[in-house]
């Protein structure tokens, strides 16, 4: 049986609960709790640093993140959610852009 750090071995590019991320400021914004967005973040898969993610990273994570967020507050929108990371995420929407 592998151990609880051996599914993310599998994506070294992934970094598990991203501590830049400020929880408190993002969640307030969405109006969700931070644990609940938390919850949904950890499916997320970010990419490194630095690094740009690709198209295919990029519309999977929302997938994930939006149908769990909404699953805690039905008023969150897709151009809601994008504004809120935005604005929240080091180097803004440019970060996000895939590579």
């Amino acid at each position: 049986m592998a151990g609880p750090g051996a599914a993310f071995a599998a994506d070294p590019a992934f970094l598990p609960n991203d501590p830049k991320r400020p929880v408190e400021a993002i969640s307030r914004d969405l109006g969700v709790r931070p644990e609940q967005f938390v919850a949904c973040f950890n499916e997320v898969r970010p990419a490194p640093n630095g690094d740009r993610p690709t198209a295919a990273r990029v519309h999977a994570n929302k997938a994930v993140l939006l149908g769990c967020l909404q699953r805690a507050n039905p008023a969150i929108t897709n151009d809601g959610l994008d504004t809120v990371m935005d604005r929240h995420r080091p180097g803004g929407r440019e970060a996000q852009r895939p590579r």
